[in-house]
């Protein structure tokens, strides 16, 4: 029998912190081992308890990472209905205020044996390649997938100097991105763009939020009324998040939407001044704290609301449409999945943002048929994935044969040539403390510190004061 495939899933953040990098992920890995055809692990940063208080929502901490891992598949175990066969390791992180993220400490493909090191999925390779300092990706793994998850450039343009660090971070994301990964996936063209990636999302919505769409559907072919409550919006409450669209659509359209109650669901950094700016509406907006989008409050409202631009896929645009709901949303290329749902609306400007809106409201959503169902599932999102990686073809691990012709062989010698030197100048930029400051590494992350080497199991690096 053939050996099976090695898959090993690092990304860049972990439960309880519920984010996009930390859950899908997840899912991945327990959708492409149910079949048990793979041996997948998900690798995943390790917090110290400092970092952990920083980051974990609801004062939740954990002493050990296999205390975190019975956390994790419990999690994950409970919204698949079925008990996941994949290994979870974890890598040594530091969260970084500035950036708001979980950035790697140290070499952390060493955490896959060179004997396992069979396919690697990069979860943001950008994030997880800009300060790496060690063995090459691509060397080490028969095949590195990357799946470009946020849109960093959308982000930085917003902050001081903006446009001179998007244009910076283009160059420099472009570079480690072809020096690391072999194909590269972008959820959607909203993503900067790569040099032979392949559009496709290849995430699906939590299985939760299709048992309610479903259950609701039941309801609404009984002739009961399943949709009560009207508009509303849920996210990270910051101004990046869509709220700065929302509500300046809201204030500018106030006369059209005479009427118009919004319910805003959300926790974040910015929440004061989004309600001091939701007060100065002539229009009902209600903010609330932060809710699980699953929550029974949700269930009964028929129309979502969604400006953002800076999303690459909406996590929530999907829940909600496999909800059952209407979703209102921009005429934007990370809405162009989404296109295919008769129930998402897509808005120009704010003469359609209100045209759409009224009419969502007085009608009622479409009933979901089962393929529709199925595409937002996470066992279409793994057939996807499986199609665009070629992982779903008979496989070889044998390199393909020396072109015949002399010129295309020198041509791709010289660009593995070029390639090689390229990776060799990122090893040797990314081994000095100084230069990797300047780019804006976490001081003293070239090396885990000697107490999350004793956390994770790990040896002390040599360089370690404590070994002295």
């Amino acid at each position: 029998m053939d050996k099976k495939r090695q898959i090993a899933i690092f990304t860049t953040a972990s439960l309880p912190w519920m984010t996009g990098t930390a859950v899908n992920p997840l899912f991945r890995a327990a959708y492409l081992a149910k079949d048990g055809e793979r041996i997948v692990t998900l690798v995943i940063p390790w917090l110290s308890l400092k970092d952990q208080k920083l980051v974990y929502p609801n004062n939740i901490t954990f002493s050990s990472p296999s205390e975190q891992e019975t956390y994790v598949r419990h999690w994950v175990d409970e919204r698949t209905g079925f008990k996941s066969d994949f290994g979870i390791l974890f890598y040594p992180g530091k969260f970084s205020l500035d950036k708001r993220s979980i950035l790697a400490v140290g070499d952390i493909s060493e955490r896959i044996p060179d004997e396992k090191a069979d396919i690697a999925i990069l979860e943001e390779p950008e994030h997880l390649t800009w300060y790496h300092h060690g063995k090459r990706w691509k060397i080490k793994f028969r095949l590195v997938v990357g799946i470009v998850h946020t849109n960093y450039l959308e982000y930085v343009r917003r902050e001081k100097n903006g446009r001179m660090q998007a244009f910076l971070l283009k160059y420099i994301n472009n570079w480690v991105v072809s020096i690391y990964c072999h194909k590269v996936i972008r959820l959607s063209a909203a993503t900067q763009d790569y040099p032979k990636s392949i559009i496709c999302n290849v995430h699906g919505v939590n299985p939760k939020f299709l048992e309610i769409g479903k259950k609701k559907l039941e309801q609404q072919q009984n002739g009961i009324q399943v949709f009560t409550k009207g508009a509303y919006y849920i996210g990270k409450m910051v101004w990046s998040k869509g709220y700065k669209e929302l509500l300046e659509l809201l204030r500018d359209n106030q006369k059209e939407l005479t009427g118009l109650e919004v319910d805003l669901y959300g926790t974040g950094e910015d929440s004061d001044q989004v309600q001091e700016a939701a007060k100065r509406l002539e229009l009902a907006v209600r903010v609330h704290p932060g809710r699980d989008h699953a929550d029974l409050l949700f269930h009964d409202y028929k129309v979502f609301l969604n400006p953002s631009t800076t999303d690459v896929v909406c996590t929530t645009t999907a829940e909600a449409l496999a909800m059952g709901k209407i979703v209102v949303c921009a005429n934007h290329p990370s809405n162009e999945f989404f296109k295919q749902f008769p129930n998402c609306r897509t808005y120009d400007n704010g003469d359609g943002f209100v045209k759409l809106t009224r009419h969502a409201l007085a009608e009622e959503p479409a009933q979901l048929t089962e393929a529709q169902r199925h595409e937002l599932s996470w066992e279409a999102a793994t057939e996807r994935f499986l199609r665009v990686t070629e992982l779903d073809q008979e496989f070889t691990r044998k390199l393909s044969k020396s072109p015949t012709k002399n010129f295309m062989s020198t041509s791709l010698r010289l660009s593995s040539s070029m390639e090689g030197a390229s990776a060799y100048v990122h090893h040797v930029a990314s081994g000095f403390e100084a230069t990797r400051r300047i780019f804006g590494a976490i001081p003293k992350s070239l090396q885990p510190d000697e107490e999350q080497c004793k956390e994770l199991g790990l040896p002390i690096p040599a360089g370690c004061p404590c070994n002295r």
